[in-house]
């Protein structure tokens, strides 16, 4: 399919590994307190590729978290750091490695970046990571109502996406009905951050296989438009994102997912492929 990839700035974006924070008990919905870690650090044992469900934690971000500590900043470096966009560590240890960003996470204004595991042991939380933003202004000239965002266009064209009677057939690993979608609703900027499915329900989770959902799957959300802002919803709407970071005790949340494609019309379409996960393409896990 044809694109303006040629058009697509490729410009630097940096933060600094972002330390976890903690504020206190986290209550899940039974209203039961934990001290857990939460967002932020480097993971040595939750790498994209993996389950998002089971871990001690809460909203645990994969790999290596990374911020800036002023707000235009940070706000930059979450914007234009696209999924399988190439990363790389410029200081310390671990000084010259390479690794790929899998997205943002929304509210703590994080990105996630992944590394082999040896690079993980060298780094410090006083690490800088410089990033090749690679992906805003992304389009399909021969689907202008499809909307692309925070996507690497190399791993655009890398995810096996054809097309079929004037619409986009997309590997994904699950449908998710838009009732499910939770946390991140109404946030202005779809290339920024993500929003959470739902998980509460645990019976319904199962029922509809999203029990099994991993760290960097492609998911399709069903009568969905994240055109402008996230999730509102619109009969027939269609948006595709990444699973960015992991289930949540807290209600109202859960894996969170952000967006790379959507439409106000039935142009996209799911096909189901268990190996549609970011650490298949990327091929570092």
């Amino acid at each position: 399919m044809k694109t303006n990839k040629d058009k697509v700035v490729m410009h630097s974006v940096m933060g600094k590994v972002a330390h976890p924070k903690f504020g206190g008990y986290r209550v899940d919905t039974d209203g039961r307190p934990y001290v857990i870690p939460g967002t932020g650090a480097i993971n040595y044992n939750v790498k994209v590729g993996d389950s998002v469900y089971g871990w001690a934690g809460d909203h645990i971000e994969p790999g290596v978290t990374i911020k800036n500590e002023d707000g235009p900043s940070n706000n930059a470096l979450n914007v234009f750091a696209c999924a399988g966009n190439q990363a790389k560590v410029i200081t310390g240890d671990s000084k010259g490695a390479i690794g790929y960003v899998l997205g943002s996470h929304g509210g703590v204004d994080h990105v996630m970046v992944q590394f082999e595991q040896n690079v993980l042991e060298e780094m410090t939380t006083e690490d800088k990571i410089q990033i090749k933003g690679y992906g805003q202004g992304l389009e399909l000239l021969d689907f202008p109502d499809i909307k692309i965002m925070s996507i690497d266009p190399d791993l655009f064209e890398r995810i096996g996406i054809t097309e079929d009677n004037g619409k986009l057939i997309v590997p994904v690993t699950a449908k998710i009905p838009h009732g499910l979608m939770g946390s991140g609703v109404g946030a202005p900027y779809s290339q920024q951050g993500d929003y959470d499915l739902i998980t509460s329900d645990k019976n319904e989770i199962k029922r509809l296989g999203l029990d099994k959902l991993r760290f960097g799957d492609f998911v399709l959300i069903e009568n969905t438009d994240c055109s402008f802002g996230l999730g509102g919803y619109l009969e027939g709407a269609v948006s595709v994102g990444i699973i960015v970071h992991s289930d949540c005790i807290k209600n109202g949340h859960g894996p969170g997912i952000s967006i790379v494609m959507t439409t106000k019309k039935s142009l996209i379409e799911g096909r189901i492929d268990m190996n549609a996960n970011l650490a298949d393409y990327m091929n570092l896990k």
